[in-house]
């Protein structure tokens, strides 16, 4: 009886202290359910933020420390080979787009996928899908158009899907496989216009316009989008012809909040120049408690694919041209915040779109 009084006045001293530092805890009673979508959750944050790393420095073990250094270089030679693939297209893998795990992840927020009323794709086109706001990991984007378990495919079943990832992604071995199984394609120009391109039409190109820089802004409520200085995919368009279709996902920047500070932004903008990413330091929730750590939190992300924005084919627009589009761009996707943040946000009359 006496340990039991003592492990219970430690107990409650415990939860005392963690309540006056503002930790709350989650409850013990959790369904199995809820914590395997916590863990698929932590799963996938960990992999995007970590996972070229940790397929590095496992490559590099089987290299130098193991029996199996020939089947490494043996992968590493096929990567050299295979490098160019980034760029023709990718190599999605339906078996890998339909893990359970994703759906785990997906019910975790939950992730949801809409379209506005009457928005429809021709089969004979090509699309660009500009995704906004990039957030912290684009939560909503992968889970829309990386994954089987959206409503992509009953919207828009003639329309294969290609997400737009950093380049350096495909210079990591075991996770640059993982990111072409998804739909994954290089961030660059010669990549995208792979895809705008194809004469047969019935390919969607999805670009986090904003990138990494955009991470930056992530924190709850706060809608700031980089945009203004970013004309290059209006540019790929217009040489294309492929009409241009504003996506916003509501909901993503609530996921995490993150560490501010002048003097940390300096630094994080020397790496970012150098590795491409945005080098932030999250505020999510972690497994047994809800107060801090790398977990994104639980908040409803909503993806919503606006209305297509035909433009001409222009084999060399002009400068005019390209600024002309592109502010067309940029009023058509202040439209769909203002027309459907009612739907998806709490408070959205407070809720503004700050474009820079």
């Amino acid at each position: 009886m006496f340990y039991r009084f003592c492990l219970c006045a430690l107990l409650n001293i415990f939860c005392t202290l963690m309540e006056i530092f503002g930790i709350e805890f989650a409850p013990l009673n959790v369904p199995l359910e809820r914590r395997l979508q916590t863990l698929a959750a932590a799963a996938w944050m960990i992999t995007m933020a970590f996972g070229g790393f940790i397929g590095s420095l496992l490559i590099i073990y089987l290299l130098l420390f193991s029996k199996l250094w020939w089947l490494a270089s043996i992968y590493l030679i096929w990567i050299y080979t295979d490098r160019d693939v980034c760029e023709r297209g990718g190599r999605p893998i339906k078996w890998v787009r339909s893990w359970r795990w994703w759906k785990y992840n997906q019910d975790y927020y939950p992730l949801r996928f809409e379209k506005v009323p009457f928005v429809e794709l021709d089969p004979k086109k090509n699309y660009l899908f500009c995704s906004f706001p990039h957030g912290m990991l684009s939560c909503g984007a992968f889970n829309a158009f990386a994954t089987e378990y959206s409503e992509y495919r009953s919207y828009f079943p003639y329309h294969e899907p290609r997400v737009v990832t950093l380049s350096q992604h495909y210079y990591m071995p075991l996770f640059r496989d993982l990111a072409l199984s998804m739909g994954g394609i290089s961030a660059s120009a010669k990549a995208i216009d792979y895809i705008l391109s194809r004469p047969e039409g019935g390919h969607v190109c999805v670009l986090m316009v904003g990138g990494a820089a955009e991470a930056y802004y992530c924190k709850p409520g706060n809608y700031r989008l980089v945009l203004n200085n970013r004309r290059g995919f209006v540019k790929l368009a217009l040489i294309n012809g492929t009409p241009l279709v504003p996506v916003f996902n509501f909901g993503e920047i609530d996921l995490f909040d993150q560490i501010e500070g002048q003097r940390l932004r300096n630094f994080q903008e020397v790496l970012r120049k150098y590795i491409g990413l945005a080098p932030v330091i999250p505020i999510g929730r972690g497994f047994f408690q809800y107060s801090f750590g790398i977990i994104p939190r639980r908040r409803v992300v909503t993806t919503v694919v606006g209305r297509p924005i035909d433009v001409p084919k222009i084999e060399n627009p002009t400068k005019q041209q390209i600024d002309e589009y592109h502010k067309i761009f940029v009023e058509k996707l202040k439209e769909l915040f203002e027309e459907q943040k009612h739907n998806y946000l709490e408070n959205a009359e407070e809720k503004q779109l700050i474009i820079e």
